[in-house]
């Protein structure tokens, strides 16, 4: 058996020094990849692997929702955008329908990209 706890603590000292514009991509990450295992659940008609990493996506959209800034127009955006992902995400579940997941791994696709872009430009304007 591997020895994984030089990893975790790599993988802890990534997310305690990232930036809060570096742990969005990290949660973007995250939920494609979680909106990836699910698809593969639903492929091998396992169950309960689907399940899982179906409510792991939920959550990272429930906390994108959270810390939302309203003090920005573009919040309420997107807002609706991570609402309507949220109910392809339950419909998905319910379903366990691999095409809506594919729809929503297209949209985290986008938005991972258009982040990736924005924290590029950020940088230019540094």
């Amino acid at each position: 058996m591997v020895n994984n706890s030089g990893y975790a603590q790599y993988n802890n000292s990534k997310i305690l020094t990232a930036s809060p514009a570096e742990l969005t991509l990290m949660l973007y990450e995250g939920a494609i990849k979680f909106c990836n295992i699910a698809i593969m659940g639903i492929e091998q008609n396992d169950i309960q692997k689907a399940h899982t990493n179906i409510i792991k996506v939920e959550r990272i959209i429930e906390e994108f929702q959270a810390t939302l800034n309203y003090k920005y127009p573009v919040a309420n955006e997107f807002n609706q955008v991570y609402t309507y992902i949220y109910g392809r995400l339950i419909e998905a579940n319910i379903k366990k329908d691999k095409e809506i997941l594919e729809e929503v791994l297209g949209h985290l696709r986008t938005m991972r990209d258009t982040w990736k872009e924005v924290m590029r430009l950020a940088k230019i304007k540094e």
